[in-house]
């Protein structure tokens, strides 16, 4: 077996790199305030998803608007628990992991509200969209962290965390959540392909340089 690589280096901006740095000015006063009367960073984070889980609950007893404003809401809390670890001086890989899980459970349990809301009204389609959705949603993530494990680069696709929230939030608040969830079904799905793709390009780019990465065997 040959041995590890470090991984490919290659430079690339998210869309959530871009919204980080465009609200840079507004995020960090905040989070410098919420440190001064000390709230810890991994606290924020845990407010964040029993904020998600509240609004998760609107949406399943088909107050939908409701449900979308909370979450909508609960979005730039994902950008204060970061910005607090980094004034701190604490950012750790156990805050970004949780920071992970975190965003993993808030997205799952809102669309366990909208699935709810649609068993009761006997929606199947809507159903099967809320499943593909979340199924897409928990590919994207994965593809990406694994990749990243075996040493590749995986940070692309059209429909990464800070698109799937921009989708979903505001199809909630103005109650037109099939649109918000035909879009996820489909282009969440698209992105883990891609970012199948672009993985898989990368290996047979090391096979032409006679240095293949890492080939493990199946979990």
């Amino acid at each position: 077996m040959n041995p590890p690589m470090p991984a490919i280096d290659i430079e690339k901006k998210t869309l959530t790199d871009h919204l980080r740095k465009l609200f840079k000015g507004v995020v960090e006063p905040i989070a410098a305030f919420l440190n001064r009367i000390g709230l810890k960073p991994n606290v924020v984070t845990y407010l964040g998803l029993l904020g998600n889980t509240i609004g998760a609950y609107l949406l399943a007893t088909g107050q939908i608007t409701w449900g979308g404003i909370v979450v909508l809401l609960m979005g730039p809390v994902d950008a204060l628990d970061g910005s607090m670890a980094r004034l701190r001086g604490e950012s750790t890989r156990f805050g970004a992991f949780v920071d992970s899980v975190s965003d993993r459970y808030s997205e799952l349990v809102i669309l366990a509200g909208l699935m709810a809301y649609f068993l009761q009204q006997a929606n199947w389609l809507a159903c099967g969209l809320v499943y593909l959705s979340a199924a897409g949603s928990v590919m994207v993530s994965y593809i990406k962290a694994r990749a990243e494990s075996l040493g590749f680069d995986a940070r692309v696709g059209i429909l990464t965390r800070a698109e799937r929230y921009l989708v979903l939030a505001p199809s909630l608040v103005f109650n037109y959540p099939m649109v918000g969830l035909w879009i996820l079904a489909v282009l969440s799905n698209f992105t883990a392909v891609q970012r199948f793709a672009y993985v898989r390009k990368q290996w047979y780019a090391s096979l032409k340089k006679n240095s293949p990465l890492v080939e493990e065997s199946k979990p």
